[in-house]
């Protein structure tokens, strides 16, 4: 097929999918389409991933639960997306925003655009790709003949804040099952935001069956996950995280589940699942029974942490003045309210610099300092090492 022709194609697919589509030629992208702006292509952050797809259709689910579909033939890739099913928040934005190396003052642009980016289902981007396959290579495939690529997810650790490894938790966690006992010390683990806990429990669960919900097993074991991660999303709003979060969160959980394919793989997602929801909940809690106004303090600047939050913004968002927020969160809590913003930074300060490259004038920038000098005081102050110290010391790990 002709180059031009194929150009044509694939600016039509861009134009009524509404999803980004590229063409290259080895490393070398050759033509863009797409009816949205991007000051960056997220699709840069994946690449190395994406190529290594070896068959001539295939896709790559991006740890943020993103898909991006290709097709190859020779030195040929064309490469669709990113789309998801569900919607995406601004907070999950800003931080693809920073991995794509978008500059301060085009995020807001590159959030628009993302956000404009169609929602579709895999699926229905793998069967339009499907047609281009057939069109490359003569080759009449199915969506019944596609490979999950569930052994390139290895970053799906590092983006959910890999809880196995700070807590050093087994590689390979016992299956987790929806027995009634074991339901309920799991939701309350949950609820509390206990990984201490979590932990403990981990390394000594019990061997239970859960219930016959299914006469297949790979669907027993999805309709299992599935049970779960409602209940679990439940016990993390309970616990205090907002709704809207733990809801979009589950449904990306149910989807990523439904398209793997093994029994192994689902185990450890469901795990990272319950890991996950445990240390949200963690990081909105400050004491063993936090107040609402603590609780509410929290979640605003966990979806915030990207920005320089003031005390006067939080105070604007609870309807509340600023001196009372003050001493309020100061009674309820035992920390100023200084302390405990410049805490949280810290802690996303300390995951950005074990499971990204990012410099640090990067990262300082990211969550809001007002210069890397005060980035390195206020780290060293809460760990009594600087940012580059503790980079090294958790290199490789």
């Amino acid at each position: 097929m002709d180059k031009w022709d194929l150009q044509y194609f694939c600016g039509v697919i861009a134009g009524l999918s509404g999803i980004p589509v590229r063409i290259y030629r080895g490393d070398r992208q050759v033509f863009f389409s797409s009816v949205v702006s991007l000051p960056k292509d997220p699709m840069a952050i994946y690449q190395k991933d994406i190529w290594a797809i070896s068959d001539h259709i295939g896709y790559y689910m991006s740890p943020q639960f993103q898909y991006y579909g290709l097709v190859r033939r020779g030195a040929t890739r064309i490469v669709m997306g990113p789309s998801r099913q569900v919607s995406v928040n601004d907070v999950e934005l800003r931080s693809l925003a920073f991995l794509a190396d978008v500059a301060p003052d085009e995020v807001d642009d590159f959030i628009a655009g993302m956000k404009s980016i169609v929602p579709m289902p895999l699926e229905s981007v793998m069967q339009t790709l499907c047609a281009l396959n057939y069109l490359l290579n003569g080759e009449k495939t199915t969506l019944a003949d596609l490979t999950i690529y569930d052994d390139m997810q290895s970053g799906i650790s590092a983006q959910m804040i890999s809880v196995e490894k700070a807590e050093n938790l087994p590689a390979h966690p016992p299956e987790l099952h929806n027995t009634l006992s074991l339901e309920q010390t799991l939701l309350s683990i949950v609820r509390k935001g206990d990984t201490a806990a979590l932990a403990e429990w981990t390394a000594s669960a019990p061997a239970i069956r859960g219930g016959l919900v299914a006469f297949d097993q790979l669907r027993q074991v999805k309709n299992t996950f599935i049970v779960s991660v409602t209940l679990a999303s439940r016990a993390a709003i309970r616990g205090g995280m907002d709704a809207d979060e733990a809801l979009q969160l589950s449904d990306r959980y149910i989807q990523r589940c439904e398209l793997m394919t093994g029994v192994r793989e689902i185990t450890n997602l469901q795990f990272h699942m319950i890991a996950d929801y445990t240390t949200r909940v963690e990081r909105l809690r400050i004491g063993r029974e936090p107040s609402a106004l603590v609780t509410a303090v929290s979640g605003y600047i966990r979806q915030h942490i990207s920005e320089p939050i003031t005390t006067e913004d939080i105070a604007a968002a609870l309807y509340i003045s600023r001196t009372h927020l003050s001493a309020r969160f100061h009674r309820e809590s035992g920390m100023t309210l200084s302390a405990y913003r410049q805490r949280e930074k810290t802690e996303e300060a300390k995951r950005l610099l074990r499971y990204t490259d990012k410099p640090l004038s990067a990262i300082s920038s990211y969550l809001g300092f007002s210069s890397q000098s005060h980035f390195s005081r206020t780290f060293r102050k809460y760990t009594g090492i600087t940012p580059g110290e503790y980079r090294q010391q958790h290199a490789g790990r």
